[in-house]
């Protein structure tokens, strides 16, 4: 199945649910995630004991696991720049069918995708991602899922939240209803179909 990890590095992934699937021995997954983490920290265990077949993501250097694989065949990669793959996921959750960019034109990039012209100017079509689950991490949530995030862990979790056709939402702390004032929701709980109580970060992170 394809399963999007919220998180940049670590930070904003959903440390509970990792370690969940971890132990339930989940494998051959299809993820779509900005990274693939460090080897102890975020969607990089996972990544590390082989449990995902192929992921769509911006760079993969800071987890070695994940180039060694790659490079042995165990592991299918599509990179594609942070930027665009932000913005693919987002098409996905509006219900776009792409978006239209210039980077990656007349290089490797360009293969196999369609090009289009556009007032006279030429465009790679990157197609839109989504995904069958979601999991995202968020500071606070409420019994409706309305979600507020801390920091940059406002990443590509409100986006991924809106891409997936059930979105499954870490939260540090759920509050009652009426706690979150509307102004600072970032995430409505129409896109949020679970809530789970974090246990918190099982890892150390790599600068610490």
């Amino acid at each position: 199945m394809t399963l999007m990890v919220g998180g940049f590095g670590g930070v904003g992934s959903p440390p509970s649910i990792l370690q969940a699937l971890l132990e339930c021995g989940i494998k051959d997954l299809h993820v779509i995630s900005n990274d693939t983490g460090f080897p102890d920290i975020g969607i990089g265990r996972m990544v590390r004991n082989a449990r995902v077949k192929s992921i769509v993501t911006s760079h993969i250097g800071s987890n070695p696991f994940a180039g060694k694989l790659m490079t042995e065949g165990e592991l299918k990669v599509e990179f594609s720049p942070q930027g665009t793959l932000a913005e693919r996921i987002r098409a996905g959750g509006v219900g776009l069918g792409g978006v239209l960019v210039d980077v990656g034109l007349d290089s490797i990039a360009e293969s196999g995708k369609e090009k289009v012209t556009v007032k006279g100017k030429q465009y790679l079509v990157e197609e839109a991602l989504t995904a069958e689950v979601s999991i995202i991490f968020a500071k606070k949530a409420d019994p409706f899922g309305n979600l507020v995030f801390d920091k940059s862990a406002r990443n590509m979790n409100p986006l991924m939240a809106m891409a997936g056709e059930i979105t499954i939402v870490e939260a540090e702390e759920i509050v009652p209803l009426g706690a979150l004032s509307p102004e600072e929701i970032v995430t409505p709980g129409v896109f949020v179909n679970y809530i789970v109580a974090s246990e918190g970060v099982n890892w150390k992170w790599a600068w610490e």
